[in-house]
């Protein structure tokens, strides 16, 4: 089988109207404070300049899943500069299932729980509701959302299929 291979970006339209929608004010009174000579030009284009910014780096984020006959690799951009992997052996259990994204884990993105010094618990997560779910022999639990649940599902079954009958 081919190694499957996934990219996730922030890119979803209601993202992308909060931020618009969140610039529009500040600059706003930005250029009043220049029309009533309360701010110079060049305080203005600083402060324009670094709230355009900050909005627009949202969109540097990048979820990017790997799946092959090693295991699972992911690497969450610019969190990660290299991909993590783990190995199908060091899983106890992986499979895909739903979630909910603000009640499980407050939101989108790269999510920690710091209450579970025990048993961690990670989610990377771009978009919607589907994720591969990772609990390790170590107790660790990691769900990787997906966009592409059909072809994530393929690539673990013959994956861990294939490793059982290797054993």
């Amino acid at each position: 089988m081919r190694v499957f291979k996934e990219e996730q970006r922030f890119t979803q339209l209601w993202i992308i109207v909060v931020l618009v929608m969140s610039t529009i004010v500040p600059l706003a009174l930005f250029a009043r404070a220049y029309a009533n000579n309360q701010m110079s030009l060049q305080d203005v284009i600083i402060a324009s300049t670094l709230i355009l910014a900050s909005c627009f780096f949202i969109f540097v984020f990048k979820l990017t899943t790997k799946i092959d006959k090693v295991g699972i690799h992911y690497k969450f951009s610019p969190v990660h500069f290299s991909f993590k992997l783990i190995k199908w052996d060091d899983m106890e259990e992986v499979y895909t299932r739903k979630y909910d994204a603000i009640s499980e884990f407050g939101g989108w993105g790269f999510k920690v729980n710091p209450f579970r010094k025990k048993n961690k618990s990670i989610a990377l997560n771009i978009a919607g509701d589907d994720g591969i779910q990772i609990l390790t022999k170590e107790g660790k639990k990691i769900l990787i959302g997906t966009q592409q649940l059909t072809k994530v599902n393929q690539s673990i079954k013959y994956y861990t299929k294939n490793n059982e009958t290797d054993v």
